[in-house]
């Protein structure tokens, strides 16, 4: 699933195509992408003739900011979540769409937005409030945001696993198993260890850490393993920098041990025993 990198990339590439059009047109090639809405004709009525404001990432969704639409006084918001397989492009409205596109919105200069969803878990809401969405309402703090005191207070006294929490995006939002793994071993804690039993000082290495990844993940244009492009169907490139995601039985980049394999919150989790030991 897109994490947090691959979102915020997916955002700041659509950004420039879509900031300042108008939707004049939505085409639902399969109905379970709507979600939280009766009818693609009741999504049509309250999208059509609104101009995109922005396009922004909060947790692993993609945010299109729109704004009040003619007779209209609340602005809405397209909310895209991506989930396994999703993918959104900007191409030519009337071209032919490509095999598991599921949703179009076609713009006012003749483009469109696409969403491709080989396995059809992905969906996307339209809400004048997201803040009434439960799920949104719910969201933790972003990571590249919060303070040392926010992290601690989020994490210090749990008993929980670490990266149980660092998955849970109520606690943190936009971290997956990617990052989670790959922050825990720069900072040499175990996936299963509890978060009480950590030390202040490692816990925040772990959050220095964290947002390093994070931004290297970004610069990089996020991690490709196998269906996650860029809207300009490019690959990431951060995949080529894991230290340890991915790479169980392998040797440590550090020691040389071989890296062991764990699941925790029902995520295989890859570790050094040594460095994080």
């Amino acid at each position: 699933m897109p994490e947090l990198p691959e979102v915020e990339t997916i955002a700041r590439g659509l950004a420039p195509g879509l900031v300042g059009r108008t939707i004049v047109d939505a085409r639902f090639l399969c109905p379970t992408v709507l979600a939280d809405c009766p009818s693609g004709d009741i999504f049509r009525a309250q999208a059509i003739g609104r101009r995109i404001a922005a396009v922004r990432r909060r947790a692993k969704l993609l945010l299109v900011d729109l704004d009040p639409a003619p007779g209209r006084v609340r602005a809405a918001h397209l909310a895209v979540h991506l989930k396994m397989t999703g993918r959104l492009w900007i191409g030519r409205a009337l071209d032919e769409p490509p095999r598991h596109v599921r949703l179009i919105v076609p713009l006012d200069d003749g483009t469109a937005l696409f969403f491709q969803d080989q396995r059809r878990f992905g969906t996307c809401r339209l809400l004048t409030d997201l803040a009434a969405w439960p799920f949104f309402a719910a969201l933790g703090p972003e990571p590249l945001e919060m303070s040392f005191a926010q992290f601690d207070a989020r994490l210090g006294q749990r008993s929980a696993r670490i990266k149980a929490l660092l998955l849970d995006q109520t606690v943190i939002a936009g971290i997956g198993n990617i990052y989670a793994d790959e922050s825990l071993f720069l900072a040499g804690i175990r996936p299963d260890a509890k978060a009480r039993d950590i030390s202040p000082a490692r816990r925040e290495k772990l959050l220095a850490v964290l947002r390093a990844t994070l931004v290297r993940a970004i610069e990089a244009g996020g991690s490709t393993i196998r269906d996650y492009r860029t809207p300009e169907g490019l690959e990431g490139g951060f995949q080529n920098d894991f230290q340890v995601y991915g790479r169980g039985g392998q040797p440590c980049p550090r020691c040389r041990t071989p890296l062991s394999v764990t699941r925790v919150a029902g995520r295989t989790s890859t570790f050094c025993p040594r460095c994080q030991g």
